[in-house]
């Protein structure tokens, strides 16, 4: 992911909305590039700070990024986790239908 295409894609990780390739790229490119994490952070304080102190709530601003990162790193390791559990399940899968064909061939 370029820097063009991390900024488009800000508000779509501020809402929760990044599907888990995009999500993947999008936080890939924010741990390697700082001019990026900084704008993630302006855009977080815009979008998500003001609302917050307006009501009067306490926010700090390098917790939310650190906290949305981690969630987005947790999410990316449960659906890894899960594809590989379906790739085994699969494997598996095809391993029983070879056992039987062979059993009913032989």
């Amino acid at each position: 992911m370029d820097c063009k295409e991390f900024e488009k894609r800000i508000p779509d990780f501020i809402g929760d909305r990044l599907e888990h390739r995009d999500l993947k790229k999008f936080i890939r490119h924010a741990e390697s590039c700082e001019e990026c994490r900084e704008e993630l952070t302006i855009q977080i304080l815009v979008m998500e700070g003001m609302a917050r102190l307006e009501d009067g709530a306490a926010f700090d601003l390098s917790k939310e990024v650190e906290m949305r990162m981690e969630t987005a790193n947790r999410s990316i390791a449960v659906y890894n986790t899960l594809k590989c559990i379906e790739i085994t399940m699969k494997v598996f899968t095809m391993a029983g239908l070879a056992a039987i064909v062979w059993l009913l061939l032989f």
